[in-house]
């Protein structure tokens, strides 16, 4: 295939073009700001779950307290009712020495429930404080996962622009770019992954970074300036230049 010389030299715009479109396509792939956000969105899931199981222990533990101050209530109400039993004198003998026998009973149930509804009062306590911390965390981490949203909304912007931008610049120069150059050009480039043209400098193919030698070096230095001619080893159109080192 033969092409104006300078027409190929329009390749290496191109190639930019790809170039920078390529970079921007991994920075989207790699975006440091999309695993900040999925941190956050994680940390976040776990604070949740702490303060869930937080209110979860409180509300226990102040079903439980609330239990033992009934009962408690209930043995200072049988206690007092014994009593006024006793002061009132209209026992027999016999009902005042139950009576006394169950005044400390009651007396002893009343301390041992009244040791357990301090401990868990205590523990109740322990738990509401653990609860505060957990919903003061998960304050932190829904604003952290919000900072990290915007940083990456921002940078995804800032990608979608740019690529806006190269892919228009592309769009312009492969207009001065006849079909069948363009049509081997996007070929090559869909086999690359990257660009289907690279500068033939200092006898070194820019596209694969080797350098041309023997017979390839000769085919190439007396080809037709206008003559098409591609690296053996990467498959690039070579495009030379006063670079080109021949």
């Amino acid at each position: 295939m033969k092409v104006d010389h300078f027409e190929q030299q329009k390749l290496l715009d191109l190639a930019a073009e790809d170039v920078a479109l390529t970079q921007l396509a991994h920075r989207r792939r790699t975006l440091p700001e999309v695993a900040a956000v999925e941190a956050a969105e994680e940390s976040e899931r776990e604070l949740s779950a702490d303060v869930v199981r937080a209110e979860t222990e409180v509300k226990d533990l102040g079903r439980e307290v609330r239990r033992l101050e009934s009962d408690v209530d209930t043995v200072r109400q049988r206690a007092a009712k014994d009593q006024q039993r006793l002061d009132s004198g209209s026992a027999t003998p016999k009902e005042m020495t139950n009576l006394q026998h169950e005044l400390e009973s009651l007396g002893r149930r009343q301390a041992d429930l009244e040791d357990q509804q301090l401990e868990l009062m205590e523990r109740l306590e322990t738990a509401e404080t653990a609860l505060a911390t957990a919903q003061q965390g998960l304050v932190a981490a829904r604003e952290a996962r919000e900072r990290a949203e915007q940083l990456r909304d921002d940078a995804l912007a800032d990608i979608a622009d740019g690529t806006t931008r190269h892919e228009a610049a592309r769009s312009e120069v492969a207009a001065l770019i006849s079909a069948p150059l363009l049509t081997l050009y996007d070929r090559i480039r869909a086999q690359t992954g990257t660009t289907g043209a690279a500068m033939l400098q200092a006898r070194a193919c820019q596209g694969c970074r080797l350098e041309l030698y023997g017979n390839q070096l000769n085919a190439v230095r007396n080809a037709d300036p206008h003559e098409v001619v591609r690296c053996e080893n990467c498959g690039r159109i070579l495009v030379r230049t006063a670079e080109s080192g021949l």
